[in-house]
């Protein structure tokens, strides 16, 4: 035992000396010590930070992050579990999240990122097909896409998955109000909550829709392309043309309905996106382009913006006569972002977060999406089967979220509580009635977004011939750490 405390000391002080080089960071750290027994425990760090220079002005920025979800889910009817029997409840635990992100700034003028990581593995997918001579055998009864929802034939496992670059760009500066860069960057248009952090997110995860073209026309929310930001005042901005990828067969006619249903199409034009927002309050840092989701108190922020993305004749569909119509696709978003301390001496604060989407992507376009979904089958609704529902489409979203963090003295020196609730929303022109659906949690902070656990109930709506017949529910506890 003396032994193990000695190499974990030594790892502690070899760590502590790389990190004496200061950085930007997207969520300050938080000194939280807590004493029980007599025993101090410290949960302060330095960022783990490489320094390229005496001074550490060059540096090399390290940051690791796991999400874990264990979930209760109330599938959608028609559900069936992995060995193809009828199931109206699943349980699971997976990963949500595992990421690596380093950027290096090696000169004032220059910096560059690389961001890897997977996402969303189950026990029945989310590895590579056939898991390798020791994976699953792929003999599930219809094999389901985890993003959308939808059955394949194709032999999907769960093991194994393979890393992939989620963020790799460089990056000059211009001017003192202007940094251009390319690459496979998220330097997103549309919406604060489209170039979202996944550390720090007020809610357990982002509502989806916000990332509109999810591993569709992008890779993980990223595209290729060339990029400006800035700040000018308190103007932030940030504009992008990329080169979408290829994807998608076309549209079709809904015959049984007479209308047009408009689908991706591969095509070969480049999309144009940005977002421009004024900051009424103190400015956020833009180093990177990871929006925050809550900042705990620590500053005061009171932002409105308004984004777009527009890709010429990227979905097509077709006429009663078969005729091939081409579609642009143009996402629009407005919204507001506050977070205000509330009493310092307390430490309470208030997030709050409102947005409207207008997305057109042609007519009756519609994406279900159903996020680690381990439902197999079609399922007997519209949703498809576990926790699908449509997310994605030609039509109208509003969705607002607001969390209050409750004083210090709750919990004293075991951390702090933060309520939260979110609502929902959404109009698609692919059926005949809009529907609202709920999200209510609790965050338990044991050193800010750096160690919490979070428990969310998400409930969203069941669709039977175009109209809501019923809800179903959700239970998602998750739990995160975050170098």
């Amino acid at each position: 035992m003396k032994n193990l405390w000695i190499m974990l000391y030594s790892i502690n002080a070899l760590v502590w000396m790389m990190n004496d080089a200061q950085a930007q960071d997207t969520i300050p750290l938080v000194v939280n010590p807590v004493n029980r027994s007599g025993d101090f425990i410290d949960h302060t760090y330095k960022p783990l930070t490489l320094k390229l220079s005496d001074d550490g002005t060059k540096y090399i920025r390290f940051l690791v992050w796991n999400q874990m979800w264990a979930r209760v889910t109330e599938n959608n009817p028609g559900t069936l579990d992995v060995a193809g029997n009828p199931q109206s409840n699943s349980s699971d635990i997976g990963v949500r999240r595992a990421r690596f992100l380093a950027y290096a700034q090696v000169s004032p003028r220059f910096l560059i990122l690389t961001h890897w990581g997977i996402n969303n593995q189950t026990f029945t997918n989310g590895g590579v097909p056939g898991g390798g001579l020791t994976g699953n055998p792929g003999n599930f009864p219809v094999l389901v896409d985890p993003e959308t929802g939808i059955g394949s034939a194709s032999g999907m496992s769960a093991k194994k998955p393979q890393l992939f670059f989620h963020d790799i760009w460089t990056e000059f500066k211009v001017t003192d109000e202007l940094y251009a860069g390319m690459g496979l960057h998220y330097w997103n248009g549309i919406s604060r909550m489209t170039s979202h952090s996944t550390l720090n997110f007020l809610a357990v995860d982002a509502p989806i829709f916000n990332w509109p073209l999810i591993e569709l026309t992008d890779q993980f929310a990223r595209q290729f392309g060339f990029y400006a930001k800035g700040q000018i005042g308190k103007w932030d901005y940030r504009i992008a043309l990329n080169k979408p990828f290829s994807i998608g067969s076309g549209g079709r006619y809904d015959v049984a309905n007479e209308r047009q249903v408009a689908a991706n199409v591969v095509n070969d034009n480049w999309a144009s996106q940005g977002y421009i927002a004024y900051q009424f309050l103190e400015k956020e840092n833009n180093k990177l382009p990871f929006f925050v989701g809550s900042y705990l108190g620590t500053k005061k922020v009171f932002n409105i913006g308004g984004g777009w993305h527009h890709h010429p004749k990227a979905t097509n569909s077709r006429t009663s006569s078969g005729a091939v119509q081409n579609h642009d696709i143009t996402l629009l978003g407005l919204d507001t972002f506050l977070d205000l301390p509330l009493n310092k001496a307390a430490g309470t604060a208030l997030t709050t977060y409102a947005v409207y989407y207008h997305y057109d992507f042609g007519p009756n376009y519609i994406r279900n999406v159903g996020i680690m979904n381990v439902g197999f089958g079609s399922g007997s609704t519209q949703n498809g089967p576990g926790n699908a529902q449509p997310m994605i489409g030609t039509g109208r979203i509003f969705y607002t979220q607001s969390g209050l963090l409750l004083p210090e003295r709750w919990l004293g020196e075991k951390g702090k509580l933060q309520p939260f609730g979110a609502l929902t929303h959404k109009k698609f022109e692919f059926y005949q009635q809009g529907t609202w659906q709920y999200d209510a949690g609790i965050n338990y902070y044991i050193n800010a977004h750096h160690a919490k656990f979070t428990l969310q109930y998400s409930q969203r709506p069941i669709f039977e011939n175009f109209r809501k017949s019923g809800s179903a529910g959700e239970f998602i506890l998750q739990t995160q750490i975050f170098l």
